[in-house]
């Protein structure tokens, strides 16, 4: 498998992906959303029954984020895949896939699979708080600022800090002020 390290970027596209993923972060490292963020203890996706297509679909999925965890991200894609298989009212595992996907490079099949996730979790619980990040990480990134700010907006009524911090900085003053301290911090 080929990977892209960070390494292998210029310094301009490792500018741009900074601005991208993590506009407030001055100076120190680089923070990309995982979805591993804390969010309230009482956002739950809706209960499921623990027959044994679910049991199975939860099993594949555990395994698809351990292989994405030592960066196999083609087999956690192939777990996340037979997850969906097993138990495809999940939305669980279409995040998953989606965000194995977007780490790959593949914009489109993420944006299914987060589509996919939202339908499913009716966009609440944490899936749909999860999917709602990915979908405005991708709005940003392809300059859709309004829809990624929508997306934003509704993960941050949810309970992701991430978010939150995602709507300041999508925030014309604010991004200008970060811009500007920025390129101050680079002088020193």
């Amino acid at each position: 498998m080929n990977s892209i390290s960070k390494e292998c970027l210029s310094e301009h596209d490792r500018q741009v992906l900074e601005s991208i993923f993590n506009p407030s972060q001055i100076g120190g490292e680089e923070m990309i959303y995982s979805g591993e963020e804390e969010l309230p203890e009482d956002l739950q996706d809706l209960a499921e029954p623990n027959n044994p297509r679910i049991l199975e679909s939860k099993k594949l999925e555990l395994e698809g984020i351990e292989l994405a965890e030592k960066g196999d991200l083609q087999s956690a894609l192939t777990a996340f895949t037979k997850s969906i298989e097993a138990a495809p009212e999940r939305p669980a595992p279409w995040n998953n896939r989606a965000q194995a996907h977007r780490y790959l490079g593949n914009e489109k099949a993420a944006l299914d699979d987060i589509e996919q996730a939202l339908r499913l979790s009716s966009s609440s619980g944490r899936t749909g708080c999860k999917a709602l990040c990915q979908r405005g990480i991708l709005k940003r990134k392809n300059n859709d600022t309004e829809g990624a700010r929508q997306d934003f907006e509704q993960a941050a009524k949810l309970g992701s800090n991430f978010a939150r911090t995602q709507m300041i900085e999508l925030n014309p003053y604010a991004a200008l002020c970060n811009q500007m301290l920025r390129e101050v911090m680079k002088l020193k």
